[in-house]
């Protein structure tokens, strides 16, 4: 039986971490959640949540899985004492498959962008009508949503150091350099201070129970939490490894791709004359848009959507980690096999998202299509309840002992974050999640 995994070094942690966070959360959730929540009042209440709730409950997922060595569900259970917590865990790796059934759709529509984009077929079209016409037809949907799973199933296959850790290294420095460089063009677009405004000048019409739990659930999504992704990640830690600093600095990170996010679109969304509130597609609209103001735009509309290739995987691959982690258990020689065959059962599981804007477009569940519900299901009330049981179990269940021994940091510091995962967390997701519901 093979030994677990450690990552080699530190960055190599911190950027997978940062990718499994980054990825599509911040790239292309965040920008369509804020236009659709009021921009600036959701970026602020988005802020507030990740450095008090998210970042606090993050190092709690940190610690469960470095303390534990092991797959989220076996960590939970031994570091319980015997008290069955296994269930968050269960309920994680639930959150992670049915996350990863629609986020590869997702996944899929940007290869189906970059085939067109290595054609040249992208230039000067109606990319409203492109979009739209491309999600509704079921084959290449699903051509590309296989497609995709692949491309997760092959890495993820390989293993920490060979696999993520190695993918991540390189894709995430290229992705963020992209970014500054679409956003310094976006905001010389004629018209582009509109959208500053609409990301930076509160609405305060906005600033409610439902956009403070949209907030709270996409600084979850963004950042991993709630999902045990982190726990998983954090197994593969060695322990010298400073956990604080490794949280904060994928904290920073994400809410720093978050808001770069939103200077590539809103300044261009406004300068271009299109809606914040376009949803899901919003970057598959307003970005061709950008590169047909760029020379040699087409050159670069091959590059971005490579790097939002790697976005996209870095996320996948975190939540197919949790399953297969969890799947294989302590025998780590079947990792191949274990991926390839939840990875196949996670395409299947997401045909019908892939198919609620065409073929199923009829079919809702509580008013929302398919994919739309299973991203609510998930961001809305699977990862608080993830995160809120986290929470929970780091603040009554672990002892103050175990918890300084893993932080390693300033006494008082370890008090209030102790705090914080204990009664401030649990009762903030609470009162947001009620206000929600009351809201409803």
């Amino acid at each position: 039986m093979k030994q677990r995994e450690q990552w080699t070094s530190k960055i190599g942690f911190i950027l997978a971490a940062a990718g499994s966070a980054i990825g599509l959360g911040a790239i292309w959730k965040f920008p369509y959640m804020a236009g659709t929540n009021g921009g600036s009042v959701f970026v602020l209440l988005f802020i507030i949540c990740t450095l008090l709730i998210g970042l606090p409950i993050l190092l709690a997922e940190f610690v469960i899985g470095r303390r534990g060595q092991a797959d989220a569900v076996t960590s939970l259970n031994k570091l319980s004492g015997g008290r069955n917590w296994a269930w968050v865990g269960w309920m994680g790796l639930a959150s992670s498959f049915i996350i990863l059934s629609f986020y590869s759709v997702v996944g899929g529509w940007i290869l189906s962008y970059l085939a067109r984009a290595f054609t040249f077929k992208l230039s000067g079209m109606d990319y409203g009508e492109l979009f739209n016409t491309t999600i509704a037809n079921p084959w290449e949907v699903l051509i590309a949503q296989a497609l995709f799973m692949t491309l997760t199933v092959f890495i993820v296959q390989s293993g920490i150091r060979g696999g993520i850790e190695r993918a991540s290294r390189w894709m995430m420095p290229l992705l963020f350099l992209s970014f500054i460089i679409l956003a310094i063009r976006s905001l010389t677009l004629d018209g582009a201070m509109e959208g500053v405004r609409f990301l930076f000048v509160p609405d305060w019409s906005y600033f409610n129970g439902t956009t403070f739990l949209v907030a709270l659930g996409q600084a979850f999504f963004s950042l991993s939490v709630g999902v045990t992704a982190m726990m998983t990640y954090a197994s593969y830690l060695s322990k010298e490894e400073k956990l604080g600093q490794s949280a904060f600095n994928v904290s920073i990170l994400n809410i720093g791709i978050s808001i770069l996010a939103g200077l590539v679109i809103f300044p261009a969304v406004f300068a271009l004359g299109h809606s914040p509130e376009a949803g899901p597609g919003l970057i598959f609209v307003i970005l061709p848009a950008i590169f047909n103001e760029i020379p040699f735009g087409s050159v670069f509309l091959i590059i971005f959507f490579i790097l939002m290739l790697f976005a996209t995987l870095t996320s996948a691959i975190a939540m197919l980690e949790i399953v297969v982690s969890t799947g294989i258990r302590k025998k780590h020689d079947r990792r191949r096999r274990a991926s390839w065959v939840f990875g196949g059962l996670i395409f299947l599981v997401g045909i019908p998202s892939a198919l609620s804007f065409g073929l199923l477009s009829d079919v809702q569940i509580f008013g929302n299509s398919i994919f739309d519900f299973a991203d609510i299901l998930t961001s809305r009330i699977a990862m608080p309840l993830g995160a809120l049981a986290v929470s929970l179990f780091v603040g009554f269940i672990l002892t103050k002992e175990d918890t300084a021994e893993e932080l390693q940091m300033n006494p008082a510091i370890h008090s209030l974050w102790k705090v914080i995962v204990r009664y401030f967390a649990p009762i903030a997701i609470v009162v947001i999640f009620i206000t929600w519901i009351l809201g409803m």
